[in-house]
């Protein structure tokens, strides 16, 4: 195995301290409405674009910060211990530009990169439909190529900022017979004929809408499909495996938020003669909780540290590794946040709650844990 390794630098640690006062002060006073009513953050998100931070991870050439994937980890972390519905607006717009930045033509960099960087406008990646998640593959959306344009007619499911985002990085089949080497990239904008019917009443992240997003005979420009016909696939897996690492980093970020509220909760509480946090069981609770996290952080950066320097080597592994390792960490502090609370931590009057509704989409999206662990023993067993 990889024996790549890293240390945060200075500046990362600057940034660290610099995301945490910011998502204290901008993030943190928006989180319960956000969730109470099922809206879109836009407070903190133009907190966000007031900050620059949309470009974070969009290459310098392009207007963006082009920060390494560690920073972006710390950015995604910080944010997500008080809200992680405003974390994925953070994510979802550059998950949607990885195909671009990765296999797009010149001129869809150039058209879209900037707008993206300075929170003009937003994208979604669509590549899950109602009977194709994990099984992309067997996905049914169509692009027909027609003289210079592709229609495309279908829908897709769970795509997150459905209705918000400005454009929609869509997979479609161009080639059925083919399968998975059939399938096809394309760059989509909203105003092209898109519809959303529907958006899902979800347990967790409410403040991210979550929808149906259905091409009717929507007609896509041929300079706007991304990459060659049929590398579709390729494509979708090349992004998958730099994304999942934050995904593992808004894990990390909502077990931390619910661990540093428990703790303060302790120390506040009084039962037997003395704060709870006095008592042992609770303190190891606490303990295990924290040595949990941690381990997960590590892990996470770890892979995002091989998106910098190794995406060829054991990126694949270590992405699934960090994405099922700190979700499932994630699921089960928030499970023990809300019992160190006890009943107040099962009422809406405390975050904790929230917390663990939070954390449970992140052991199902971009690939269930399931899915991460076929990916892990394929990888083991060659």
């Amino acid at each position: 195995m990889s024996e790549h390794s890293f240390n945060l630098t200075e500046t990362q640690r600057a940034f660290r301290d610099m995301m945490r006062a910011f998502s204290d002060e901008k993030i943190a006073p928006n989180a319960e409405a956000a969730d109470r009513e099922a809206a879109y953050p836009w407070a903190s998100f133009n907190a966000c674009k007031e900050a620059d931070l949309c470009g974070l991870g969009i290459p310098e050439a392009y207007g963006g910060q082009g920060a390494d994937m560690v920073t972006q980890a710390i950015m995604t972390e910080e944010i997500s211990r008080h809200c992680a519905s405003t974390a994925v607006t953070m994510l979802i717009s550059k998950l949607g530009m990885l195909p671009v930045m990765n296999f797009g033509s010149e001129e869809l960099k150039q058209q879209y990169l900037p707008r993206i960087a300075s929170g003009e406008i937003q994208a979604s990646y669509c590549l899950s439909e109602a009977d194709a998640g994990s099984d992309v593959a067997s996905m049914r959306c169509r692009a027909t190529r027609d003289g210079d344009s592709y229609v495309l007619n279908g829908s897709k499911y769970w795509i997150t900022n459905a209705g918000i985002s400005d454009t929609y990085t869509v997979f479609a089949s161009t080639d059925p017979e083919k399968g998975s080497r059939g399938i096809s990239c394309f760059l989509v904008e909203k105003d092209w004929g898109i519809q959303f019917p529907k958006h899902e009443d979800k347990l967790g992240l409410r403040g991210s809408p979550t929808g149906e997003v259905v091409f009717d005979n929507v007609r896509v420009p041929l300079s706007h499909r991304i990459g060659e016909e049929g590398q579709g696939f390729t494509i979708a897996m090349h992004t998958l495996d730099r994304s999942r690492p934050t995904i593992g980093a808004q894990a990390v970020g909502i077990a931390q938020g619910a661990i540093n509220y428990a703790g303060e909760y302790m120390k506040g509480r009084k039962a037997f003669g003395g704060p709870i946090s006095e008592l042992q069981g609770l303190r190891f609770m606490l303990a295990d909780m924290a040595i949990r996290t941690e381990a997960s952080r590590a892990l996470v950066y770890r892979a995002c540290s091989l998106v910098d320097h190794d995406p060829d080597g054991e990126l694949t592994m270590f992405g699934a590794m960090a994405k099922a390792f700190a979700s499932d960490t994630a699921m089960s502090v928030t499970v023990d946040a809300v019992q160190l609370l006890g009943g107040y931590g099962y009422t809406k009057d405390f975050p904790v709650e929230r917390y663990l509704r939070d954390a449970k989409i992140t052991q199902i999206y971009e690939g269930t844990n399931q899915v991460q662990r076929v990916v892990i023993s394929k990888r083991l067993l060659g």
